[in-house]
């Protein structure tokens, strides 16, 4: 599933061609993707003027004065600004058409993504109980310290759950506390302020040259442009279990934590 980045790089690419643009029509080519489509995506969106494409964790809104379009990628989905006579690919299945002459096309084969709407004013259920975004001022050190108390869970675990903090899955979860020299099977609460200190900035920082370098590449992931992510290349322990550390040359470990693959050097990581 694409992650954070990728989903941030999507929105970027998307903006341009988005936001002052008046959506003229709608066209559903199913009624459902995940969920049903609402109605308002028909009825309210057209007529409305896109005043912004706004990321929450890994869903994008597309602000209007009416209210916002929900969207998330899910497994496979992903979002192509497009002439709106443009040949239709199989699992082609919804258009926004806009007062450019293009359309914004979902296209989802596996349909796990979403199209939801979110009325003007209010917040959508989805996104009511998630926790800080990992790069904003209220996400550092001491929040997660704070937050960590008395948690049992492991690390990893609890830096992935989208109450705490949104967006660290579990490419970026792993990344961070291999730069962090955090073992992902430490108890969350056992681990002291300055370690969480140095976990908050890591996930900054790979959160940050993530976006910066297109996303990681995933095997259903391309961005609006057509172009793949660059992160994947640089990864130092995602995906590389019995591999040598790039710091230690030591085998890293690889072993499911909270259902998720997780790998790690156990002489690095502490």
């Amino acid at each position: 599933m694409p992650e954070l980045p990728e989903v941030e790089t999507t929105r970027r690419g998307l903006a341009p061609h988005l936001e002052g643009r008046r959506v003229t029509g709608v066209v559903l080519r199913r009624p459902d993707l995940r969920w049903p489509i609402p109605y308002d995506i028909v009825d309210t969106l057209p007529g409305q003027r896109i005043e912004q494409v706004r990321r929450r964790a890994k869903y994008l809104l597309l602000e209007t004065a009416a209210g916002s379009p929900l969207l998330h990628l899910g497994m496979s989905g992903s979002l192509r600004v497009l002439p709106a006579d443009t040949p239709l690919r199989a699992h082609d299945h919804v258009d926004i058409a806009l007062d450019s002459g293009q359309v914004l096309r979902f296209n989802d084969p596996r349909r796990f993504g979403c199209l939801l709407w979110q009325p003007a004013g209010q917040t959508h259920d989805l996104l009511r109980n998630l926790g800080p975004e990992p790069l904003s001022d209220d996400f550092d050190g001491d929040y997660l310290f704070a937050r960590s108390r008395k948690r049992g869970a492991p690390v990893k675990t609890f830096l992935m759950d989208q109450k705490v903090v949104v967006g660290v899955g579990n490419i970026y979860a792993a990344e961070a506390l291999f730069a962090a020299g955090i073992s992902p099977l430490r108890e969350a609460g056992r681990v002291s302020r300055e370690r969480y200190v140095a976990l908050a900035q890591a996930v900054k920082a790979i959160l940050g040259h993530a976006i910066d370098r297109g996303g990681t590449t995933l095997r259903d992931f391309i961005s609006p442009d057509g172009a793949p992510g660059y992160f994947e290349q640089e990864l130092s322990a995602y995906g590389r279990g019995g591999e040598p550390c790039p710091r230690c040359g030591r085998p890293l470990k690889q072993a499911s934590i909270g259902q998720r693959a997780s790998v790690w050097c156990a002489h690095c990581q502490r």
